[in-house]
């Protein structure tokens, strides 16, 4: 890189940060938006709260005086349901226990029983009763039906299976039944009897509106909340999610859904409708604060098919359970309605290219260590020695080809010494290129490690904090894979750094600087001339990188900073293996060899030293017709 092209990064860095600096907001308006922000988040506690009680039980006075005045009113379709007291039923497995609340008949908490939580206490309640809240509507010829409005008969209650009847004040009921498997899946089953009279004719529609706040399950709440999001599938499309990190309210959704998730990064609950939820879905996501103990604020209002005859009865599937590949994969045979449900993506791997290795190679991978019972910490070294493994005979190929270019320095230098002037840069490169042919040498090939491990990091970067399996594992001085592991702490949040240090970041920035030391060092043995003065502007940036990933992975998992600490430990000790292994004078030799063969014997230069050749003596063409033409000229 030359001194203009350094000049040139640090301009374009220098207009970034004043651009940044210009356009960043006063304090005066900054605040104005977090006090907005705030009165947003306030209003919608104030009608959520507002709505919770009243749809709470009423005093007995109250009901009986609102009994009264619907015993005048023979319209009303559930008198006797509209009154009652609230019953709790329970249905668990080995797996999940969750409440169903006969005022309402639906699902008030769910508890996934074989997870602790962060403070190592077992069970993760993955939503309470404050937390959330399901209802369905259904238009009437003259009053809608809410479901949270009645009050549900209960029968046929086992650990597995419930029904909850509502009786109209005439004749017909509105039935719902549950049905609880071996495993994370819940079904249920809503029919209309004898209730045709009191719907319109065009009625073939449920309204669903689903609200929840999603719970902190982990210690890292900056960290969990990036991969907390209201996740869903588009029929015949893919899955999509809303923002992770800025406020959406009722986005509409234009294709039927498959399903809607609310997500956080280990654990999710998710409905899914035997058919679609109809296209112009209304979906929201609201970021919470910190102290509050939650995420976000989620919100879904659905429509999905209906049959007032009753003859097919509106069915769903819930899935209350953990975000692991494996399982939400087996959760497609599992599932009664025989469609395709991906329920897999909430797991996300990455990009395209990221997924696919994350999918074919490391999630193998992992699970085929982890059957042997291996502690998590020791699974990854083990991923981080195979996969170095796979890619060291890249490795040592571009390292060889670096150290070809290091041993032919001193010759480089002498060739190309008259070429220092700035306006004959071009003319080195040049020369520099058409030795390298003749002595068999690609310096491109330079580049592959970076070219090799980059795809692989990034892959890591998307698979280890979404493996449910690290989380709470601990190892060494790690109590949790999953979160980050601090060796100091504070109350209060500090810019860029946060509440904490973590120690397996430290690491990281430190096997960083480790491993860019030699990398810089490799390249200033190969440097022609001045090129390693030229070059200190892009070295001092190089060693400042580990002091930016700092910032970016404090709040990271304890699991990737690791991975990526032995990573780049491995890395330098591979290239200092070798580095101490190549003997310069044999390497030397052979490089002289390929000299003499390929001046003897021109054809057998490679491709690209034939293009260079051609284009050098172009150029040098081209320079003899520029000086005659200028001849000319001077001789008229």
């Amino acid at each position: 890189m030359d001194k203009n092209t350094i000049i040139g990064i640090v301009l374009i860095a220098a207009v970034l940060i004043g651009y940044s600096i210009y356009t960043k907001p006063s304090d005066e308006e900054i605040l104005a938006e977090q006090n907005a922000i705030k009165a947003k988040k306030e209003l919608l506690a104030k009608q959520e709260a507002e709505r919770k009680k009243a749809q709470s039980d009423r005093p007995d006075k109250e009901r009986n005086a609102q009994s009264d005045t619907a015993d005048e009113d023979t319209t009303r379709l559930f008198y006797h349901a509209s009154k009652g007291t609230a019953n709790r039923i329970v249905l668990k497995n080995e797996n999940i226990e969750l409440t169903v609340n006969s005022k309402g008949g639906t699902i008030e908490k769910a508890v996934i029983r074989n997870y602790k939580n962060m403070h190592g206490q077992k069970g993760i309640v993955l939503f309470d009763k404050n937390d959330q809240h399901l209802s369905y509507r259904i238009d009437g010829k003259e009053q809608n039906i809410n479901t949270a409005d009645l009050y549900f008969t209960p029968s046929a209650a086992t650990d597995s299976t419930l029904t909850l009847t509502a009786q109209a004040s005439a004749k017909g009921s509105l039935s719902m039944t549950y049905r609880l498997g071996k495993d994370y899946l819940l079904h249920l089953s809503i029919r209309a009897q004898d209730m045709e009279g009191i719907f319109p004719s065009k009625t073939t529609k449920m309204n669903v509106e689903w609200n929840d706040r999603c719970r902190q399950q982990e210690k890292g709440f900056v960290f969990e909340n990036r991969y907390a999001t209201l996740t869903y599938k588009e029929k015949d499309n893919g899955t999509d999610h809303l923002s992770e990190t800025s406020e959406v309210i009722d986005q509409k959704i234009e294709n039927n859904l498959e399903w809607v998730a609310f997500k956080n990064q280990f654990f999710s609950a998710v409905m899914i409708p035997k058919g679609e939820f109809s296209s112009n879905a209304l979906l929201t996501s609201i970021p919470l604060d910190k102290e509050s103990g939650y995420l976000k604020q989620y919100k879904a209002n659905l429509e999905t098919t209906f049959d007032p005859t009753g003859k097919v009865p509106t069915e769903f599937e819930f899935f209350y359970g953990p975000n692991d590949f494996s399982l939400l994969q087996k959760m497609e045979k599992v599932s009664h309605f025989g469609k395709e449900l991906d329920l897999e993506r909430l797991v996300y791997l990455g990009w395209p290219l990221v997924r696919y290795i994350n999918r074919w190679f490391t999630l193998y991978v992992f699970d085929w260590l982890t059957s042997f019972g291996f502690n998590m910490g020791v699974v990854l070294i083990l991923i981080t020695l195979l996969l170095k493994a796979i890619t060291f005979p890249l490795v040592k190929k571009s390292y060889m080809s670096s150290a070809k270019m290091r041993v032919l320095k001193p010759k480089l230098d002498e060739a190309t010494r008259q070429y220092d002037k700035p306006e004959d840069q071009m003319q080195k490169q040049q020369a520099m290129m058409q030795m390298y042919a003749q002595y068999g040498v690609s310096p491109l090939s330079g580049c592959l490690p970076v070219l090799i491990q980059m795809p692989i990091w990034i892959a890591m970067f998307n698979f280890v904090p979404n493996a449910i399996q690290l989380r709470g594992q601990s190892f060494l001085w790690i109590d949790d894979l999953s979160t980050y592991d601090p060796i100091i702490q504070w109350p209060h949040n500090l810019w860029l750094i946060g509440d904490h240090i973590s120690l397996t970041c430290i690491l990281f920035c430190v096997a960083n600087v480790l491993y860019t030391w030699m990398t810089m060092r490799q390249q200033r043995d190969q440097m022609v001339g001045n090129q390693a003065q030229q070059m200190k502007m892009m070295q001092y940036m190089m060693y400042l990188m580990p002091v930016m990933f700092f910032f970016m992975f404090n709040d990271y998992s304890a699991g990737l900073n690791f991975y990526y600490f032995v990573s780049l430990f491995f890395s330098a000790l591979i290239m200092w293996t070798l580095r101490k292994t190549t003997n310069d004078t044999k390497l030397l030799a052979i490089l002289e060899a390929n000299y003499k063969e390929n001046k003897n014997n021109p054809k057998k230069m490679s491709g690209l030293a034939a293009r260079l050749e051609a284009m050098q003596k172009q150029q040098q063409e081209m320079q003899r017709k520029r000086a005659e033409l200028e001849n000319r000229k001077k001789g008229l």
